[in-house]
């Protein structure tokens, strides 16, 4: 874990470099998430989030032998807490920046999409939490109730990168076990966002959407289930400049295609239906690519380990058929090439390096 001094120098190695390279500092900053004193809000972040690796909670890590090294509990919460700090703010500026950099490395024809789902956030163990209400799990197999919240989330996707950018937890009016913290300041985030909870997720939706896009996500489509694909969100969406994409419920509504009013059935059956997979087998032109890995069972278990070794023992057998001098300056750049790596690769990689 990361104790008080050096925390940044503390961190792994690979999330050293990534909240480097991503700025979370920086975007800490943005979304007002700030403190005046005592430990700084980058270091109380880099410590929550460590725990997931870990695989403990706060209060494990409270109780254990090393808590001395760590801030009291109390600091913690005041930094998760804190009703002024704009998570939803940071959250959104962050996964902006993260997709101007995964953009970079896809095809600008690519479809990318805005999705939107919600699932379970249970807080079963809970009572004073604010706005805890009642809670009926549909998706689950055992259609049970639980204490907690709904977690809404927009995402935005490629087809091979998810990135969550909003999110909302949603209660009940009519299942709210705890009010609102009549105590709270009106005009600081955790007001709008309890007010909030309270609302419809459909209700929310085109401002999260409008939150995306005037951020500069790119986006040509919604994709979203039959909970959330209904005609007003439909069309507010359309107003947005987007399409939509959604599972629909087979119901007693119609549908207008070229002046007909067709049922769900009805339209499905006259949709133009799409090559299958048996199709494909007679028409897709084979390639050697396929028939390569159709002959070659070994190759699927081939793990990277291995890989990495013939790779190198590949280029000793080369380097044998050239000049002495050549092998000592290869020799000596893979050396360092094999030194830089990180210790759990190089214990795979033993006296690679020859004796020139």
């Amino acid at each position: 874990m990361i104790k008080e001094q050096y925390s940044n120098e503390q961190l792994p190695n690979e999330l050293s470099s990534v909240f480097t390279e991503l700025q979370v500092s920086k975007h800490l900053r943005q979304a007002g998430i700030r403190k005046s004193f005592g430990f700084s809000c980058t270091y109380l972040f880099q410590l929550v989030f460590c725990l997931i690796f870990h695989q403990k909670n706060w209060f494990n890590l409270f109780i254990s032998k090393k808590n001395d090294c760590y801030p009291g509990k109390d600091t913690v919460y005041r930094f998760l807490y804190h009703s002024k700090f704009a998570w939803r703010k940071f959250l959104l500026h962050f996964s902006e920046a993260t997709i101007q950099k995964v953009s970079i490395l896809t095809s600008k024809n690519r479809p990318k999409v805005l999705i939107i789902d919600d699932s379970t956030f249970d807080r079963n163990r809970s009572k004073n939490v604010e706005l805890l209400a009642r809670c009926f799990d549909h998706a689950s197999l055992k259609m049970r109730f639980y204490k907690g919240f709904r977690m809404f989330i927009l995402g935005w996707s490629d087809g091979h990168t998810f990135m969550p950018i909003d999110f909302s937890l949603l209660s009940s009016k009519t299942s709210t076990i705890n009010g609102m913290n009549e105590k709270i300041e009106k005009r600081c985030s955790g007001y709008k966002r309890s007010t909030e909870a309270l609302q419809s997720a459909p209700n929310q939706i085109p401002a999260m959407i409008d939150r995306a896009l005037s951020n500069g996500i790119e986006a040509s489509y919604v994709l979203m289930d039959t909970w959330f694909t209904q005609q007003p969100l439909i069309q507010a969406i359309v107003e947005q400049g987007l399409d939509v994409i959604g599972m629909v419920k087979n119901a007693k509504q119609r549908y207008n295609v070229n002046g007909q009013r067709l049922s769900l059935k009805q339209l499905y059956r006259s949709a133009t239906p799409l090559q299958g997979k048996k199709g494909l087998r007679h028409t897709d032109e084979r390639t050697l690519g396929g028939l390569f890995y159709d002959l070659c069972d070994e190759v699927n278990e081939l793990d990277w380990a291995v890989a990495l070794q013939q790779l190198i023992e590949l280029l000793q057998d080369v380097l044998k058929k050239t000049n002495k001098q050549t092998q000592q300056l290869l020799n000596n750049q893979l050396s360092q090439w094999v030194a830089g790596l990180p210790s759990y690769i190089r214990a795979y990689l033993p006296n690679l390096v020859c004796e020139s």
